[in-house]
């Protein structure tokens, strides 16, 4: 399969990432490439459509409004961001299982670090002792499949502090140096598992 993969060095802007990301799925409608893209955002809350306004509980913060499913969740620096523009129709046409492989790819991913975890059909999502590590969320157009998933690396957790983050207890998020790993060589040990399991999708 062709497919472009681009790691951005420096933190992107949520929104000029989505629109980026929106362009390149019309393009691979057309035939185009696919893409695999890693990268960072400044701290950002987005509300998804689900999303109510008690969940906000810093009344000072900016909220970007959605379009995706969910509730409001944060991101920030230390996050490791894979955002994917994906052919399913030329692969297999099947959105349960292009779920299981990114679930298994985290979970794969963690591993490395001698971190336990699991995917959890109530709350989509990896989880590492009952809290969430990691996000997934996918979009579909057309057999095109979108969006991607979050890895909490280091990033800091008490950003967290100022929403009710996809519903959830604050307390119950946690990240890969949080369970005392030294997060080393991320982008590299990452982008092996992902490319081993691409050919499950």
């Amino acid at each position: 399969m062709d497919i472009e993969f681009k790691i951005s060095k420096n933190p992107v802007n949520y929104k000029k990432a989505l629109q980026l990301l929106e362009k390149r799925v019309n393009r691979v409608k057309e035939g185009g490439r696919e893409l695999v893209w890693f990268l960072e955002h400044p701290i950002t809350y987005t509300a998804g459509i689900r999303s109510k306004k008690e969940e906000i509980l810093d009344k000072f913060i900016n909220v970007v409004k959605t379009n995706r499913g969910g509730k409001i969740t944060l991101h920030n620096p230390g996050q490791q961001i894979v955002y994917f523009v994906i052919n399913l129709n030329r692969r297999k046409k099947d959105i349960r299982n292009l779920v299981r492989q990114i679930e298994n790819i985290i979970i794969k991913f963690l591993k490395i670090y001698g971190i336990e975890s699991y995917a959890d059909k109530k709350d989509i999502g990896i989880w590492v002792k009952r809290r969430k590590i990691a996000a997934i969320g996918i979009r579909v157009s057309r057999w095109i499949a979108y969006h991607g998933f979050s890895i909490n690396i280091k990033n800091n957790l008490n950003d967290y502090k100022k929403i009710v983050p996809c519903g959830l207890d604050n307390r119950k998020i946690t990240s890969l140096k949080n369970e005392k790993k030294i997060p080393v060589r991320v982008k590299k040990n990452l982008k092996r598992v992902f490319f081993e399991h691409l050919s499950k999708i």
